[in-house]
């Protein structure tokens, strides 16, 4: 902790704050709002030091020798060497494939700018190798000392920690009494790396210690001085300076260009958004008239209230299908043009001029590909849906219920928006013309009919609406999503089901709704991240909330019932209740706790593996954790029960059970992201059935739950759904769909075997009861 205050020179090293401007920027930047700050301000420089900026997003660890792909990602040479498959790497952030040149990763481009701030930090961590203190750079160089004394102070020209001696003869030199020579305590903390930034030099690759000073136009190459007079003497060079300015003002250009360019994303998002969430309440509304005039009609008349309450759920399902495609699309260009503007942003703000010129050219092609890129039109209007009831509602042969559909009301906003002609509008406008023409189709026929059908014409009639369904759902199977994150398509389709044989025999579950509540408490600083659920005594529930670093209680109608203390620092990822405690897994570690907090054991877990999965066993006095591919089973008093690998030893190093559950009889089903598969085996690790089928969508297998009958519960995040498989690994269907309220859905659990409890990624818990037809 230090104070502000006049600088003051003792013994010939200058000791002083942090320089005006910084205090300055620091002042400015506390007092603005963080939205302002974050949409005006340029980056800083303590902020690049700080922040994970300079960590490699593969290896997580501090970058190593930084190559920069086309799409402005850095990575270290080595982590790009092992994601090299046939010549060809993909960018681990946005998804991009890149083809790797033929010398290798070795020839991506270096980033220099990402080195000289490399340079910074590991200067400021130097030390002795077995003392871990600073020494003197030139003790051993001047007295022939094998090693130098303690450094106190540091010279930023020269970039060398200095004895005290050494410092005062520094200063006193004819060559170096011109240096910043600084207290190497306040370098260290950080106070003077704006200077020292200044004085750094990108040294030449081809000539150790010349510093590149020229830009040899023709080549677009930097050359130290020794280049300039070798195969480049002839050809126009420039000034590092000179060259930077004359080509600042074109990036800046196409900077504010993909500015511009995000602006109207983040206002076509938040319309999308709104959009539908009218059409969501106009449903509510309309799903609410359809069931209070179904109570007023005949028995005979409950087919047509099922099928117009299936066109309703197929229009709404059509719709938020369409706009989930249009705001992944949305945020996915959003996520890649405020990576690449950002990068840029840095480079421009902070770089040398070397190292802006260094990646001048591969900045400028990608903001150019960015801006020229094709943006999403304007928010496509939702058809909605209007209940039209016909005055004979006791003629039996009368459509007593049936949906029309209108566009709703456009604001002179979008009505301006509209006649500027965005990019791809003409297919927005043909797509609600065609809605808005079968919608009036379907109000133009007639509500009753003047008799009865015959049995022939009446099969004729479902024969060619069965056809018109089909072609529909054949159009809509056609549409297919890149899983955001993977290479394999998503599906928006429904699941395939086998409903009609079931509903027969009285197996499928349905679902019916209970409660919703939020999990966000007056002392929480964070919104709540839900990273684990599991049942907690009866009709109550125990939430995991990772961002907030608590256990939190709440009874299964959302009244919250105090927390379990958890150790400090501990960030709890999954929970399971056993018999008077409480085990969790957090900072790989697995810990059970007593309901009053008290530590009664932990331990360690595999650093290979970002989460690791917590289930109680049935008996409630053992706890099963995932842990790089295999299953541990420890007893409640702390030992070691059973460890396995599902499907043996010949599948090490072939699993990563992301989810983990228990059933009623004991086995395990968890959720596999290497094999992309949901796997069933029982408590020795013999796999009973493994699940692949076309229901996952083409997503990883989420959360899984099992009820009291076998049902297994399956989420698909990236979907919105939850789908059922029956005991014996069979798909069933769908469960929970958006049409539910789902959206992004967490991680699930099972209460009293008859109650499944979803958590959403905005901290909210729905709860259904899980109903059977003969229950």
């Amino acid at each position: 902790m230090f104070a502000f205050g006049a600088c003051c020179k003792e013994d010939g090293v200058e000791e002083r704050q942090p320089s005006p401007s910084t205090q300055c920027l620091l002042e400015a930047r506390i007092s603005q709002p963080s939205s302002m700050v974050s949409k005006v301000s340029s980056p800083t420089l303590l902020e690049a030091l700080s922040s994970d900026f300079l960590a490699c997003k593969i290896c997580l660890e501090q970058l190593h020798l930084p190559k920069t792909l086309p799409c402005l990602h850095t990575y270290c040479q080595d982590c790009l060497a092992q994601l090299d498959i046939g010549g060809q790497v993909r960018c681990p952030e946005c998804r991009e494939t890149v083809p790797v040149p033929p010398e290798g990763v070795a020839a991506f481009k270096t980033n220099f700018f990402v080195n000289g701030l490399l340079d910074l930090v590991k200067a400021r961590a130097s030390g002795d190798a077995h003392s871990g203190k600073p020494t003197c750079a030139l003790c051993p160089l001047v007295g022939g000392k094998s090693s130098g004394g303690p450094a106190t102070a540091r010279c930023l020209d020269c970039a060398d920690d200095l004895c005290q001696a050494c410092a005062d003869g520094h200063r006193c030199s004819r060559q170096t009494h011109k240096h910043r020579v600084v207290d190497l305590v306040g370098y260290r903390a950080g106070w003077y790396d704006e200077e020292a930034r200044e004085r750094q030099a990108s040294q030449c690759p081809q000539h150790p210690g010349e510093a590149l000073c020229f830009l040899c136009q023709p080549c677009s190459q930097l050359l130290c001085k020794d280049c300039r007079l070798g195969p480049h003497l002839d050809h126009p060079c420039l000034p590092l300076a000179e060259a930077v300015r004359s080509r600042k003002p074109g990036l800046e250009e196409l900077l504010a260009g993909v500015d511009s360019n995000l602006m109207e994303l983040e206002a076509t998002r938040v319309a999308e958004k709104e959009a539908l969430a009218q059409l969501r309440e106009q449903a509510a509304s309309v799903g609410t008239q359809v069931e209070e005039a179904a109570e007023r009609i005949l028995k005979a008349l409950l087919t047509q209230k099922q099928e117009v309450l299936g066109q309703l759920r197929a229009h709404v399902e059509a719709a938020e299908e369409a706009t989930r495609e249009r705001l992944t699309k949305i945020e996915g260009q959003e996520q890649v043009a405020k990576a690449a503007a950002a990068f840029a942003r840095r480079v421009l703000s902070l770089g040398l001029e070397a190292e802006i010129l260094s990646l001048e050219g591969a900045i400028t092609q990608r903001l150019r590909q960015l801006q020229d890129a094709p943006w999403t039109p304007g928010p496509t209007r939702c058809v909605l849906p209007k209940l039209e009831l016909y005055p004979g509602l006791q003629d039996k042969n009368c459509h007593l219920l049936r949906l029309s559909f209108e566009e709703p009301k456009q604001s002179q906003k979008d009505c301006e928006k509209g006649g500027a002609g965005t990019p791809g509008g003409d297919d927005s406008q043909s797509q609600g013309e065609e809605r808005t023409k079968i919608g009036k189709q379907a109000g133009a026929q007639s509500l009753c009919k003047d008799r009865a059908p015959t049995p022939k014409e009446g099969k004729a009639q479902n024969s060619q609406e069965d056809d018109d369904v089909q072609i529909e759902r054949g159009n809509r199977s056609n549409k297919k999503k890149k899983c955001k994150g993977r290479g394999k398509p998503i599906s928006r389709e429904p699941s395939p089901i086998l409903r009609p044989n079931l509903e027969g025999s009285g197996l499928l579950p349905r679902p019916v709704f209970s409660w919703s509540f939020p999990t966000r408490m007056p002392g929480d600083k964070r919104s709540p991240r839900i990273t684990g659920l599991c049942p907690y005594g009866p009709q109550e529930i125990l939430v995991a909330d990772e961002q907030n670093r608590v256990l939190k209680r709440f009874s299964l109608n959302g009244d919250y019932k105090g927390t379990v203390p958890v150790p400090e620092g501990c960030s709890p990822c999954s929970v399971a209740a056993l018999q008077n405690a409480v085990a969790f897994s957090a900072n790989a570690r697995l810990y059970l706790v007593s309901p009053e907090g008290e530590v009664q054991w932990r331990r360690s877990l595999s650093l290979t593996q970002s989460s690791h999965a917590v289930a109680a066993m049935p008996c409630g006095d053992r706890v099963a954790v995932s842990v790089a591919g295999h299953v541990e089973v420890y007893k409640k008093e702390g030992s070691l029960a059973t460890r396995f690998i599902p499907g043996g030893k010949a599948s090490r190093g072939q699993r990563a059970l992301v989810f983990l559950t228990t059933s009623p009889q004991g086995d395990f089903v968890g959720s596999d992201w290497q094999q992309n598969s949901v796997v069933f085996c029982d408590g020795l690790g013999q796999v009973i059935w493994e699940y692949k089928g076309p229901g996952l969508h083409g997503c990883q297998p989420g959360s899984v739950s099992v009820d009291k009958k076998g049902f297994i519960f399956l989420t698909l995040r990236e979907v919105n759904k939850v789908v059922i498989l029956d005991p014996k690994g069979s798909l069933l269907g769908d469960f929970l769909t958006a049409y539910h309220g789902l959206e992004k859905p967490r991680v699930t659990t099972m209460v009293d075997g008859k109650y499944l409890v979803v958590s959403l990624s905005n901290g909210t818990i729905h709860v259904f009861r899980v109903r059977f037809p003969d229950s």
